[in-house]
């Protein structure tokens, strides 16, 4: 007699030895090694140009202010992960706080964000790597990317702890490569880029800027998602948040200056691509060129690894819940959700195939900066003894969140919002569709599989397996 799960109808975890609770491995610096994976990224090396085009030489303070929200969204989410420790991040704090259809928004934000969060860090990995085989090699990369993330986070968290301090030394040779530089490109880089006008600075254009570049900050997300793999949640996430975020801004600042010395606010408003080898191949050193490329394939690897993990675990908890398919909610023998990673990859595929890196940017950062105005939104609802940090940065953040994305790129606000609605909306269909089925054929119906209901006669004694 094989015993079966009350709430899917399949043989139970417990029988066959396969856990339906993710481990508890992480520590603080493991999160911490974990954001910067993704925040260090496909960002760093590809959102200060398309920034300079509407921040202008004002570059540094949209960093600042992207600093800024990510800041307050970072102290919502902290707050929110040390009370609800389980993974799904604001999906999980929207449903549980303010709705149900809030949490289905913000799951929906965050999954079409990383998706094109994706699709941008393979695009990077190419652009740096071999620019002329940009398609196939970015579908390879994703391919093998998420074939790694298979084999459990703890050995991902074990890969950032390799990379990242990678990627560190190399922005440290790209800064004091821009001091060694003469001041402002004496040759136009016509093998990098575009005629490109730019436009009067304005403080539309910063906060535009401000938004692309919360594209690279928005890596902390990847930290909330390990709410129910990390130890002691309360304690971890509220250190590993913060300093994580505080590296990333520093990092920015100096590499964001540098590249405005080396390269002029015109010479980098019009780099299309490589914009950080570009800036190191004025000091004409071949062998720091190559460092740059590999540093950059590295962090971009690295990136994507952290973000197609972080779209796995939030395709968890949304099926979990009925708001996606229950069959992706499947959790392997090394504690993955490998379903929902073989999903999220095929997804990024697409996006990478219809978008270029630009483009990919500028969506994933309005979608992302939706999701955490739903987060911050649920952080004012935490009672003020589960707060560690004061109500009115999460208002602050709401606000400069839902600013920041309606001034991003028309194209990517008008996708945005059509995806979030159909998203919603089939989320929402869902839903229905499974609590209609257990009205009509009773409370435990929608629990079993397809072809199993609570008269089968290979049914077996019914067990409850941890959520």
């Amino acid at each position: 007699m094989t015993l079966r799960c009350v709430r899917t109808g399949e043989p139970s975890c417990q029988s066959v030895g396969v856990p339906e609770v993710l481990p508890r491995l992480l520590g603080t610096g493991d999160a911490v090694v974990l954001g910067l994976a993704s925040m260090l990224g496909a960002g760093v090396f590809t959102v200060f140009p398309p920034a300079t085009r509407t921040a202008g030489g004002w570059l540094p303070l949209a960093v600042v202010l992207a600093g800024v929200v990510a800041a307050c969204n970072a102290f919502s989410t902290a707050d929110l992960a040390a009370n609800q420790p389980e993974s799904g991040g604001g999906y999980l704090y929207g449903r549980s706080l303010l709705a149900p259809w809030a949490g289905r928004l913000a799951g929906v934000a965050f999954l079409a964000g990383k998706t094109a969060s994706a699709a941008a860090a393979a695009g990077v990995f190419v652009g740096y790597v071999l620019p002329t085989h940009s398609l196939w090699l970015a579908v390879l990369v994703i391919v093998v990317v998420s074939a790694m993330n298979t084999a459990g986070v703890r050995w991902t968290a074990r890969g950032a702890w390799l990379l990242v301090p990678s990627v560190l030394a190399v922005l440290l040779v790209v800064v004091l490569a821009a001091l060694m530089a003469r001041h402002g490109p004496t040759e136009p880089l016509t093998a990098m880029t575009d005629e490109v006008n730019v436009t009067p600075v304005t403080p539309l254009g910063v906060l535009t800027g401000a938004g692309l570049i919360f594209f690279a900050f928005a890596g902390y997300a990847r930290m909330a998602t390990l709410s129910e793999e990390v130890r002691d949640p309360a304690r971890t996430l509220r250190r590993a948040i913060p300093l994580a975020l505080g590296i990333a801004l520093i990092t920015y600042l100096a590499v964001g200056a540098s590249l405005l010395r080396s390269l002029g606010v015109s010479g980098l408003a019009a780099i299309t691509t490589s914009p950080l080898a570009a800036s190191v191949g004025l000091i004409e050193a071949p062998a720091l060129g190559v460092l740059v490329r590999v540093g950059a394939a590295a962090a971009s690897a690295s990136a994507l690894l952290s973000v197609l993990a972080g779209i796995s675990r939030t395709v968890l908890a949304m099926a979990r819940r009925h708001d996606l398919p229950r069959w992706l909610a499947a959790v392997g023998p090394r504690g993955t959700p490998w379903r929902a990673d073989i999903a999220g990859a095929l997804a990024s595929v697409v996006v990478a195939a219809l978008a270029g890196p630009a483009a990919s940017v500028a969506l994933s950062a309005c979608c992302v900066l939706v999701y955490y105005a739903v987060i911050n939104c649920a952080a004012l609802r935490l009672p003020v003894s589960a707060r560690r940090w004061p109500a009115w940065t999460s208002v602050l953040g709401f606000l400069l969140c839902m600013l920041l994305a309606a001034l991003l790129p028309r194209t990517q606000v008008v996708v945005t919002a059509a995806v979030l609605v159909v998203g919603s909306l089939l989320s929402t269909g869902l839903a229905w569709w499974v609590g209609r089925d257990a009205i009509r054929d009773g409370p435990t119906a929608a629990s079993y599989g397809p072809d199993t209901g609570p008269e089968s006669p290979d049914t077996g004694p019914e067990i409850t397996c941890p959520e």
